[in-house]
């Protein structure tokens, strides 16, 4: 990469705003692969199960290792998934983020769209060499969180609305 060779004139409250959008951006794909995670391994449920919990507790109820319980936990607290309390040292999930993290049948489930977003940043390189051959990509080589992740986040949707709300608007489908 080489600097731009004619001199132009920068903002720089633009290039700040820029660049902490890009930062907010970064960290919410990061947290993606968290919430893949959490949602892989059990943590979200375990919380909605058992309330609050030290990282032992959790590590113990999914059989994970407590390091990287404690870690998920911190970077869910962080980004406001998890409540924290210092003096207990427990981690709760509020009752708003289980229906969005546990309850597959809500319209208000979430974590199908995080597997979207970790399927298609996984699909980059894939991505890339179409970019450069002019090649398309199939749907069915996409990676497997995109798939899987569509029918997740979609389907709550489709069964709480398809049949009472969306269908009786078309005009001659529904008697």
């Amino acid at each position: 990469m080489t600097a731009i060779d004619n001199p132009v004139q920068v903002d720089p409250d633009k290039l700040m705003g820029f660049v902490f959008n890009a930062v907010g951006e970064v960290g919410a794909a990061l947290n993606a692969a968290l919430v893949v995670m959490g949602d892989e391994l059990g943590y979200y449920r375990a919380l909605a199960e058992h309330g609050p919990t030290t990282p032992p507790e959790l590590a113990e109820r999914t059989g994970t290792d407590e390091h990287y319980a404690r870690e998920w936990l911190n970077a869910q607290a962080a980004g406001s998934y998890v409540t924290y309390d210092a003096d207990s040292g427990r981690y709760t999930l509020p009752p708003e983020q289980a229906i969005a993290l546990t309850d597959e049948t809500s319209p208000a489930f979430v974590v199908g769209l995080f597997q979207i977003a970790h399927g298609t940043i996984r699909d980059t390189p894939s991505v890339t060499q179409a970019a450069r051959s002019g090649d398309g990509i199939g749907w069915h080589q996409h990676n497997n969180d995109v798939y899987v992740g569509c029918e997740r986040f979609f389907r709550p949707s489709y069964l709480a609305n398809l049949a009472g709300e969306w269908l009786p608007q078309l005009d001659g489908v529904v008697d």
